[in-house]
């Protein structure tokens, strides 16, 4: 990693170091019980330093969470390139989505915290809004390439295999953080028998021709 050389990028470079500090606390205490002085008690960092670079505990949650998901968006992006037949892509699609449940549950519990809290406080809308939509677009790139490998169409639009996908994963994290049943085991085998149903029949031609528009 490159050592930032001017005042700006020294500046930015703390800015996502507190980020990533305060990301274990939001995860664990949520929006409503998370001050700047509770993200300092459990970093390095002294209450000082953290109001330094943010202002508020708002402009902090909401640049952490960018931070985070920006990363999220593209850890499915192996999952389309790589991905040789239909079957190949919704086997990695639910081995990633179960990886990221089981290994950072806390940050999902609190991007739906957000979400939920964003109804109600209209600071936290524009940022959620923005983030919902590249969600959006990461789950559509991999609905339309198992699509193209399948040779068949989506017979829902994105916000629709959006809803859907992203319900079924919540309620898949409510389970795993309160430990009922087998959510990953669930995870895996609702996840590939949902993603066929979301396109048209194989034996539907003009399933087929627009899928082939995909290409």
């Amino acid at each position: 990693m490159a050592v930032p050389r001017n005042h700006a990028e020294r500046h930015a470079a703390r800015r996502v170091e507190l980020a990533e500090s305060a990301l274990h606390t939001l995860g664990e205490l949520g929006y409503a019980r998370t001050t700047l002085r509770e993200v300092a008690n459990h970093s390095e960092f002294s209450h000082g330093v953290v109001h330094y670079y943010f202002h508020d505990k708002l402009e902090l949650i909401i640049y952490a969470v960018r931070h985070y998901k920006a990363q999220c968006v593209t850890r499915y992006d192996g999952v389309v390139s790589d991905s040789t037949s239909p079957d190949d892509l919704v086997d990695r699609f639910a081995a990633k989505l179960v990886e990221t449940l089981e290994q950072e549950a806390p940050m999902h519990r609190l991007w739906y915290d957000l979400r939920t809290q964003s109804m109600f406080e209209e600071e936290l809308r524009e940022a959620v809004t923005l983030i919902d939509a590249t969600l959006e677009e990461m789950v559509w790139r991999v609905v339309t390439r198992y699509a193209e490998l399948a040779g068949r169409a989506p017979v829902v639009d994105s916000s629709a295999a959006y809803g859907v996908l992203d319900g079924l994963f919540q309620q898949s994290l409510l389970a795993h953080l309160t430990g009922t049943g087998d959510a990953l085991g669930e995870l895996v085998a609702r996840v590939q028998g949902l993603l066929p149903l979301l396109l048209s029949p194989a034996s539907d031609p003009g399933g087929e021709r627009a899928a082939a528009g995909l290409r």
